[in-house]
């Protein structure tokens, strides 16, 4: 037990000596699961080593929350022994004046450290960077630098790739790998075991989705941060995976037509939930509104043809299914970085054949129902009945076709305006589509009903 610790029953003492012996992801997986108040209670007891390793761990939910509740001595000792890139993190959604009186019981050099780091933009290189690296003069020799790593290795995000930089000027020159320098000749230049190449690079200000692609694309393991020629930190590929994954989660949840939440399901409260899901539902519910005065518009054509009213619910699935579809396909690609700004005339191009093709085919079901339908005697739609199906028949090849061609270029739309092309959501497709695809449908029964239901 420590100073800071509190009285605790024998059931959370035992706890205790779980979190203290087992692997680190299986205790933040456990303290996850636990209440907020035992959960800090827990905190308190395990020996200070595994509450760093323990913070440092991106997937511990509600860190900054935890942190704040410790003790303060503690807090900020906790928040100097821990990376700089996790403790950037924490005093980030720390609210104040909890986050000043942390900076402020820091270390200078620390404090200056973490203050420039929270300056960037949120989701930028240098927001999530670490300035524990290891980089080394370029007059050293490999056995130097060896010897250099064996004494700073605990102390550094990462060992294996090493940044060499000019001795007078600190602009970076060359980025090496571990391998190399073992397989190496003490006595050589450090200099002349590292590949004869420029290091891949990121600006600070370099957006999440493209130090990913730059990462898979050249295989590695840490990408430098550099601000005219001199490096600032490094981003490595689990900090990588780690924002990855929120942000993927973040567009899954808009694209389900809500607001990102900022806690895990099960632990977001009642109201909180509401307010995530309410605003976009009430946006939602009035764009269908115009789904009735739509139908308002045909009132006469429905009254004279109530048939019609049997296949609105499948002309409007249809339609807000090819739409979503299209969306899905096309803000992944953007995503990707498959297709930018400039191919949205090319993906209309493919989109256009094959809303028609995808059209046709279910149009050509649609007629089939209906002949079947009438053949074996399961509902009679009258004398015109080939009429109606020929209705049918084109009014899904024009809606799959509009779905699909309004669907992929709504997301290049909203990146045109600067919103993120993820906001396009399914919901919101599919209301767009039901409205038009109403008329549609409608359209296309006055041309071929006309002179005869209507």
């Amino acid at each position: 037990m420590n100073e800071f610790a509190p009285v605790l029953d024998d059931e959370a003492v035992a706890v205790a000596r779980v979190l203290a012996n087992d692997h680190v992801a299986d205790v933040v997986e456990a303290l996850n699961h636990e209440p907020r108040e035992t959960a800090i209670e827990l905190l308190c007891v395990v020996p200070f080593e595994r509450l760093v390793e323990i913070f440092d761990q991106p997937e511990l939910e509600a860190a900054p929350e935890l942190a704040e509740a410790l003790p303060r001595p503690k807090a900020s000792k906790l928040l100097t022994a821990m990376s700089v890139d996790r403790a950037a993190d924490i005093l980030r959604e720390l609210d104040e004046p909890a986050r000043s009186e942390l900076l402020g019981a820091l270390a200078p050099p620390l404090r200056a450290t973490l203050l420039s780091i929270l300056g960037y933009p949120e989701g930028s290189a240098a927001s999530i960077m670490t300035t524990e690296f290891v980089s080394v003069p370029s007059d050293w020799t490999v056995g130097r630098t060896l010897d250099y790593i064996r004494k700073v290795e605990r102390t550094r995000e990462t060992i294996y790739a090493i940044y060499i930089v000019d001795p007078k000027t600190q602009l970076l020159l060359r980025a090496t790998g571990l391998r190399r320098l073992i397989t190496g000749n003490v006595e050589d230049s450090v200099l002349s075991v590292a590949p004869d190449r420029a290091p891949v690079t990121v600006t600070p200000l370099t957006d999440r989705e493209t130090l990913a692609q730059t990462i898979s694309k050249y295989d590695l393991l840490a990408l430098p941060v550099v601000d005219h020629g001199r490096i600032l930190g490094i981003v490595t590929v689990d900090d990588i995976i780690d924002t990855m994954i929120e942000e993927t989660t973040e567009d899954v949840h808009r694209f389900g037509g809500m607001e990102a939440l900022d806690e895990p399901y099960m632990k977001m409260s009642f109201l909180a939930m509401i307010q995530k899901r309410a605003g976009w539902l009430c946006a939602l519910f009035l764009s269908e509104m115009l789904t009735a005065n739509a139908m308002q518009s045909y009132e006469g054509e429905l009254e004279k043809a109530i048939v019609l009213t049997l296949f609105i619910p499948l002309i409007m699935s249809s339609g807000g299914n090819s739409g979503s579809q299209a969306t899905s396909l096309v803000i992944r690609a953007l995503a990707l970085r498959e297709i930018g700004l400039g191919d949205w005339w090319r993906v209309a191009l493919r989109e256009l054949p094959t809303g028609l093709v995808l059209g046709s085919i279910l149009g050509l079901v649609g007629i089939c129902r209906v002949t079947l339908w009438q053949y074996f005697g399961f509902y009679d739609y009258g004398p015109h009945w080939m009429l109606i199906a020929a209705t049918v028949g084109a009014a899904l090849v024009g809606i799959v076709t509009f779905g699909s061609l309004s669907g992929s270029m709504l997301p290049f739309a909203l990146k045109r305006l600067g919103f993120d092309p993820a906001s396009a959501s399914a919901p919101f497709v599919a209301t767009l589509v039901d409205v038009t695809g109403l008329v549609i449908y409608f359209s296309v029964a006055l041309v071929i009903l006309r002179g005869t239901l209507l």
